[in-house]
């Protein structure tokens, strides 16, 4: 299947600066903590440095827009898979404009670009998205529902689309990724218990498991390099000590630890932060 064949392997990033504003929406997933904005800025610095500098990824960066506050979280706007890109509809209709500049990069970058549902009581918001690289697997949030996860199953096809419940104000992907192809990362919530739970029963695949301490720490980016360097962004040890030494167990692996405490604060996890997309343009 082209998902396996070219799973993990990315040429630009679409990533979007931290405004001014950040921490002052009032309808976030976090736990209402204090916000430092330099620190996120800072951390966003970094981020975005890995993805050019260690990654060799091709950097979009939309500008910063203070009347959006929550408009760092990229990954909300889009689900994207090969040359599809699918708008989403967010749950918080105050985001509904973030996808205006989005969808413009991604038709510059010669996506095929589809627009979310005329349905206003469909909602889809990216971070409940998970793509193995055989399937789709969508969360029924607070942020997602069934209508939601129905956009995506119309708009690819070609692979298989389950849905799985997510308990609270998190997102699927708030304890949960892929670490590789075939690779599960997973919390050790009760809610991730859960949600992997009816992953395993509604899928025909047999996916590792690397369990880790902390649901924060689940989520992570993997990025496959030329044809045999495997990279993973994941929480640092200074954030996350004990789930930092369970990512170890990737011996062939290059770890790059990451910090994003501040985004964290306000529902937000790594692969938040950007869109990877593996496009190659005839220019």
């Amino acid at each position: 299947m082209a998902g396996i064949l070219g799973y993990g392997k990315f040429t630009h990033a679409v990533v979007r600066g931290i405004p001014d504003s950040f921490g002052k929406s009032k309808a976030t997933g976090g736990e209402g903590e204090e916000v430092d904005l330099a620190k996120a800025q800072r951390q966003y610095g970094v981020y975005t440095g890995i993805l050019r500098q260690k990654l060799g990824l091709q950097l979009i960066e939309i500008p910063a827009d203070s009347t959006l506050p929550e408009s760092w979280s990229v990954e909300d706007t889009a689900v994207i898979q090969g040359d599809t890109a699918l708008i989403t509809q967010p749950w918080n209709k105050d985001r509904r404009r973030e996808t205006e500049a989005v969808r413009k990069v991604l038709e510059e970058l010669k996506l095929h670009v589809v627009e979310g549902a005329d349905d206003e009581n469909a909602t889809l918001d990216g971070s409940d998205v998970l793509f193995t690289g055989r399937e789709f697997f969508v969360g029924i949030s607070s942020w997602t529902n069934h209508k939601g996860a129905e956009l995506v199953a119309d708009t690819f096809r070609d692979f298989a689309v389950s849905t799985v419940p997510v308990s609270g104000v998190a997102h699927l992907k708030s304890f949960c990724s892929m670490g590789g192809p075939d690779t599960i990362v997973t919390g050790s919530s009760e809610a991730a218990k859960q949600a992997l739970k009816a992953m395993e029963q509604l899928t025909d695949h047999h996916y590792e498991i690397l369990t880790v301490p902390d649901d924060a720490a689940a989520n992570c980016v993997y990025v496959r390099v030329g044809s045999k360097s495997n990279y993973l962004l994941h929480r640092s040890a200074e954030e996350y000590p004990e789930s930092a030494a369970a990512f170890q167990k990737l011996t062939d692996y290059t770890l790059l630890p990451t910090s994003c405490s501040e985004t964290s604060k306000l529902g937000g996890a790594l692969s938040s932060c950007s869109l990877l997309i593996n496009r190659r343009l005839d220019l």
